[in-house]
């Protein structure tokens, strides 16, 4: 019997760094190159839409490689007519994984929708749903972020032993995310299975906000911004320095970052 899919060990190439084992920075360079260009000043719809879709197609493959779980399967293939050796025998996803993708309006509406056909075509659908928040920044007379405003939500169930993916393209300053999972666990019945966010970019103050408050969390993202940091401290490995990296300006917005992706999603600049 064929024993070289018997099993899975994949994961996806990361950078190095000293966040912990919850946190994972793709090491891929065609992401990178596309997100470079989705970030340049002189790129606009529909370019914008089209790179932040392909960028989350690429990322939720290899969140549902990585973290979803694994089971044996045994597939006769079109071959099996003529031949009886002619099954597939190894691993694949769970079909039975109940997921739910969350969408924070409204940067994250278009990247969850990638998200949820996903899971639709790779699990049984009936165990996939997906959630929608509406979220935005509180700031001070300073204009800077003191938290998350709720405004509405539409939740479509429990989530007990449910993988919840929040796919949200900014991981700025954690607010409306740590806000988002604590709605989940103590306001929603049934403990999930797991909590995995997906960025295209975060910084050192959203990965620490995060996981701070909820450290049992799993961070994807494609790139690390710490932009604003000392130049001694860009020499390091990211983490080294923790309390010195800073990826946020004064407004909290990413450094070098792309500007305000829901701005850019939705062609309206309020």
């Amino acid at each position: 019997m064929e024993t070289a899919y018997a099993k899975s060990n994949y994961r996806a190439p990361e950078i190095a760094h000293r966040y912990g084992p919850n946190v994972h920075l793709l090491d891929d360079p065609l992401s990178l190159t596309q997100l470079a260009r989705l970030c340049a000043r002189e790129t606009g719809q529909p370019h914008v839409g089209r790179l932040v879709r392909t960028l989350y197609e690429r990322l939720s493959e290899v969140v549902l490689a990585a973290e979803f779980p694994r089971v044996r399967i045994d597939v006769p293939t079109r071959m099996v007519s003529s031949s009886p050796s002619a099954v597939y025998r190894g691993v694949a996803i769970g079909p039975s994984t109940k997921a739910v993708s969350v969408g924070i309006a409204r940067a994250g509406t278009m990247p969850s929708q990638v998200v949820y056909d996903l899971l639709n075509e790779v699990l049984d659908p009936q165990g996939v749903r997906q959630d929608h928040l509406f979220m935005s920044r509180t700031t001070d007379n300073d204009g800077r972020v003191t938290g998350a405003s709720w405004h509405d939500a539409k939740i479509g169930g429990d989530v007990d032993g449910r993988i919840i993916v929040i796919p949200d393209p900014m991981g700025a300053t954690g607010s409306s995310v740590a806000s988002a999972i604590s709605h989940y666990k103590t306001k929603i019945g049934g403990t999930p299975a797991k909590c995995i966010t997906m960025h295209l970019m975060v910084t050192p103050e959203y990965v620490k906000r995060v996981l701070s408050v909820h450290p049992d969390t799993i961070i994807y993202a494609l790139r690390l911004d710490r932009g604003l940091s000392p130049p001694e401290v860009l020499e390091t490995v990211p983490g080294t320095r923790w309390d010195e990296e800073r990826g946020l300006d004064e407004h909290q917005y990413i450094v070098p970052g792309a500007g305000g992706v829901g701005e850019l999603l939705n062609n309206a600049w309020v």
